[in-house]
């Protein structure tokens, strides 16, 4: 890729080998970055969104590695055959125990089997929800490989064979894995060192330490009749304080009651 595409692009490609592809095609590297390698079936949908803005940026430095694997390279026959029709009937295809098994192996090379290190996941509307305990989790391991479901799912043997955890980023279905995938990753390395550049800006955010996040204000200070609540314009910074940490905890009890009695208990 040239030069003079926007920075915020990253300027990366992905090229689909046999092997987990390293998506940092200059020699900028951090030593120990964090990884996230990626078994699809659609290899061209990455880097995607983590491709811009502070994560493509992120990205290009090499702060962080981003690798796919192309699971239809693993599949059966002329055809590359990567599913079959599920076992005692119903509607649609399988991933097969076989092929992502295969695909997984070239996947995992390299990487530590100890889960907390590196865990392996697959994106399922069944799996435990991601949250920010969990992206903490990740970004605190050396990477972490992502399995992309599609059809009806994955061959159940495949994933009790690698201990593979079952991951979900909400109570509802998608076509695919990959826009999870983007989604969790985004959600990890922002977290990581270096990122974001300042730390303190992850400290006050939504799910932090189990509140949301409170209202934000900027210029002007008067707009359409709104005004900036007045304690934001006082220069106290105590007073400020005070008024953000109300405002969290009101948000949280009527947004996300679940929250409020997680956190009490």
């Amino acid at each position: 890729m040239t030069d003079d595409l926007p920075r915020s692009h990253g300027r990366l490609k992905v090229q689909v080998t046999l092997q987990p592809r390293d998506l940092m095609e200059e020699p900028r590297r951090v030593k120990g970055a964090w990884e996230a390698r990626i078994v699809t079936l659609f290899p061209e949908a990455f880097p995607g969104v983590l491709g811009l803005s502070l994560t493509g940026k992120a990205l290009d430095q090499g702060l962080w590695r981003l690798e796919t694997l192309d699971l239809r390279t693993f599949g059966e026959g002329k055809h590359r055959n990567v599913d079959d029709t599920p076992a005692g009937g119903g509607a649609g295809m399988v991933l097969r125990a076989d092929v992502v098994h295969r695909a997984l192996r070239q996947a995992m090379s390299g990487a530590p089997m100890d889960r907390a290190r590196w865990p392996v996941v697959y994106l399922s509307p069944r799996g435990r929800p991601f949250d920010q305990a969990r992206a903490r989790g990740w970004a605190a391991a050396e990477g972490v490989t992502i399995l992309c479901g599609r059809f009806e799912g994955v061959d159940q043997r495949v994933l009790d064979h690698w201990g593979i955890e079952e991951v979900s980023l909400g109570d509802f279905v998608l076509t695919g894995g990959e826009i999870a995938a983007q989604a969790m990753i985004d959600a990890t390395v922002r977290l990581l060192p270096n990122v974001l550049g300042n730390a303190a800006s992850t400290e006050e955010e939504s799910f932090s330490d189990g509140l949301l996040e409170h209202p934000q204000f900027t210029r002007p200070a008067v707009w359409e009749g709104r005004e900036i609540p007045p304690v934001l314009m006082s220069g106290h910074h105590g007073e400020i304080e005070k008024w953000r940490r109300a405002e969290r905890e009101r948000l949280t009890q009527e947004r996300r009651p679940d929250l409020w009695e997680k956190r009490k208990g």
